[in-house]
């Protein structure tokens, strides 16, 4: 809706749309791309992978933007590159120190084989590699239009959700049943029960902080290249781990841990491998590489 009175005119009926900028047939593949993400990455979620490995394990999606940008005829420093390599050491010893733990729960409950996860967040991560250097090609040949990215690839993915739409009816349904919600106030000892259902409030505070996540990507990938996005990502899904770990209990096995410092510690290198250098004489030296 916020993309629509962006992209309103109102001389051109029935729809009042503006000209796009960009040819559809080029949003057409990054719809395509982006609905297939989402839908993999939520659907990881059935097969016994918690929301902090799951942000670790989506943490490692810069070695394949790497490869694949490498493979497109991208060439990057040599600190960028390190940075990566550590960056998917961490992720292989999250995603395996979790597995470990995994093993003994799989015997007794009937879930789907963790195993069976991972592979599904892998394709997601080289999907979401494909997309991101084909959005930065289409910045590149036809400006920044990232607001009419923001349009397109939300309103022309709708149609895509409707083999979904009994299953969400269900789900709403739940929804609109659930407990009322109740804030508490620490400093007056009482809390006050509000009249809405709690995980109706919760899905709304999603698509908020959702909004404002997919809002600031795509004004960085409109700024930046496809592996720096991907980075800064990364740092972003630190701040979401620590929040889980403290907000709802959750816990991480030793080498899961020791992987997502890692993982983080790599993004924090990828920074320094990408500032612009100094020369003896204090003035700054870009590399000009292709990016």
């Amino acid at each position: 809706m916020t993309g629509y009175i962006v992209q309103l005119d109102k001389s051109r009926p029935p729809f009042f749309i503006a000209p796009a900028k960009v040819p559809l047939r080029r949003w057409l593949i990054n719809i395509v791309l982006f609905f297939c993400i989402n839908v993999l990455n939520n659907h990881a979620f059935s097969y016994d992978i918690s929301v902090p490995v799951h942000i670790i394990l989506r943490s490692g999606g810069s070695i394949t933007t790497m490869i694949a940008g490498y493979l497109y005829g991208k060439r990057y420093a040599r600190l960028q590159a390190i940075a990566v390599i550590f960056l998917s050491v961490g992720v292989v010893l999250a995603a395996w120190s979790d597995a470990q733990d995994k093993i003994v729960l799989q015997r007794d409950s009937g879930r789907p084989a963790f195993n069976s996860g991972l592979i599904i967040l892998l394709v997601a991560q080289v999907l979401s590699a494909i997309m991101g250097l084909y959005t930065e090609a289409t910045y590149r040949q036809f400006g920044p239009h990232w607001r009419e990215n923001l349009f397109y690839s939300h309103m022309l993915s709708l149609p895509l959700f409707l083999p979904f739409v009994p299953s969400m009816m269900r789900n709403f349904k739940s929804m609109m049943h659930s407990n009322i919600l109740t804030l508490s106030i620490p400093w007056a000892n009482s809390s006050i029960a509000t009249p809405f259902p709690s995980q109706l409030a919760y899905l709304a505070i999603n698509v908020l902080t959702q909004y404002a996540c997919i809002r600031g990507v795509n004004v960085l990938a409109a700024k930046s290249s496809a592996l720096t996005v991907t980075i800064v990502l990364n740092i972003r899904k630190l701040v979401s781990l620590l929040l889980s770990i403290w907000l709802f209990g959750n816990s991480l096995a030793r080498g899961t841990l020791f992987g997502a410092i890692i993982v983080f510690g790599a993004g924090a290198l990828y920074s320094f491998g990408s500032a612009p250098k100094q020369d003896s004489g204090g003035k700054k030296v870009v590399y000009v590489k292709q990016e």
